[in-house]
């Protein structure tokens, strides 16, 4: 009874493999996984005709045992080439949707792909048709008071940039900004992320110019998306460290002092923290939404990621 129920279900999983790799035929870069869900089919027709041979010769069930550990060991033969995918960006550790984790070999996110490769992006951009240039002495962009008149899976920010939390123990590194957006307010370490840069490489990079610390293995915990009044919008990778070397001191961007991780100053900060960092130390993964007026916040939203271990 269980083969004849394996058999009846099997053949819908097989159809399924290759409807997804009908798909990848699709998605460019994907040549690998176009193969791997090749050798997956395969692998699972041996086990289907090795089942209905039991069932139409009338052998003995135990044997489904033996075909089953055959397709272990060709599935453990051929694991490298049968199982490329990943659901996170091996750069910043973003999930990714569907189609790049069925297709694009690199397993990269868009835009880490898109900085590994700029020479690649910059004519993609330019293959796209431009808008009909505005008068803008005549017409000004009109900016939203609030998140949900936003379309942020279209939403393009023009600039992209790092935040890094370190860790101490109980304490927290925070800076006094200096100069640059956010002058005069606490905050972490942080800056842009440069053509051909990763996240991770940025993060670094911009905690030794503003600290002189050298951190290592950051860590993406968050996402950024902020919309200002004036036009500005800008996209943030929020990381946390937990080793460096080095000491801290105070540079030309920003001073560098330790905090104790309650007494972390909100009221002294960019009004968005408050709302994402307390969920962030509490180890939760989120996406922010935030729309400002210059250094006042008119709306929020931060959706916190679902535990996949829940």
């Amino acid at each position: 009874m269980i083969l004849e129920t394996i058999e009846k279900y099997y053949t819908w999983a097989l159809i399924a493999i290759l409807l997804v790799n009908f798909t990848q035929r699709k998605i460019p870069r994907t040549e690998k996984k176009r193969f791997a869900t090749i050798y997956l089919a395969a692998i699972l027709l041996v086990f289907e005709v090795g089942i209905v041979t039991i069932l139409t010769r009338g052998l003995n069930h135990n044997l489904a045992w033996l075909v089953l550990a055959l397709c272990i060991g060709l599935f453990y033969l051929f694991r490298k080439k049968a199982l490329p995918f990943r659901i996170h960006c091996l750069e910043c550790g973003i999930r990714m949707d569907f189609n790049h984790i069925i297709g694009h070999d690199d397993n990269l996110c868009s835009d880490c792909y898109n900085k590994a490769h700029p020479e690649e992006a910059a004519a993609e951009a330019a293959k796209k048709p431009k808008p009909a240039q505005v008068e803008e002495d005549t017409e000004e962009m009109v900016v939203p008071d609030t998140v949900a008149e936003i379309d942020w899976d279209l939403w393009d920010p023009k600039e992209v940039c790092v935040i890094t939390y370190l860790f101490d123990g109980d304490q927290v590194l925070l800076i006094d900004k200096k100069q640059g957006l956010g002058t005069g307010l606490v905050n972490a370490p942080g800056g842009h992320i440069e053509l051909a840069e990763t996240a991770t490489e940025a993060a670094i990079r911009e905690f030794k110019e503003e600290t002189e610390l050298d951190i290592h293995d950051p860590r993406l915990v968050g996402r950024l998306n902020f919309q200002f009044k004036d036009g500005l919008s800008e996209r943030g990778y929020v990381f946390f460290a937990d080793s460096y070397s080095g000491e801290p001191a105070e540079t030309e961007e920003a001073r560098p002092f330790w905090c104790p991780i309650k007494d972390i100053p909100y009221d002294k900060m960019w009004e968005d923290d408050l709302y994402w960092l307390p969920q962030a130390l509490e180890g939760k993964k989120f996406d922010g939404f935030f729309i400002f007026d210059g250094q006042k916040m008119l709306d929020k939203l931060v959706v916190i990621e679902e535990d996949e271990q829940a």
